[in-house]
């Protein structure tokens, strides 16, 4: 079973920064993208931003994110990093790793097949 492991978040102050990773220790290119996805509570699940791990140079964003959140990879392509900054208490949610095996729809969550566990973003005003 394929793991994505993540680290990173935390509780952190509104206008703050704190960086996520996700790896995975499969073939580097298992993955043709990974991506953020975050759960409010009460809320459903959104797309954050992806990229795509084979390029490394194609990236999504949310536009409730784009200009303040970052999505890169390492060279390998096995681990992508999502840097945070200027961060919001609307930022405040779980936030999960996912990995799209195929070429699909990087903002719908249903391509992805493989999800982390999630970690808790809490920014406080």
């Amino acid at each position: 079973q394929v793991q994505l492991i993540e680290s990173g978040g935390g509780s952190v102050q509104a206008g703050d920064s704190l960086m996520r990773s996700c790896a995975h220790s499969q073939l580097p290119q298992t993955y043709f993208a990974l991506a953020w996805f975050r759960q409010a509570p009460g809320k459903d699940r959104e797309f954050v931003s992806s990229i795509n791990t084979w390029s490394g140079c194609l990236t999504f964003y949310a536009a409730s994110v784009e200009g303040r959140f970052a999505i890169s990879r390492d060279s390998s392509g096995s681990t992508v990093y999502l840097q945070m900054k200027g961060l919001k208490p609307a930022d405040t949610a779980v936030y999960y790793c996912a990995g799209m095996t195929h070429s699909g729809n990087y903002y719908h969550q249903g391509e992805y097949g493989d999800w982390g566990p999630g970690a808790q973003v809490t920014v406080s005003s």
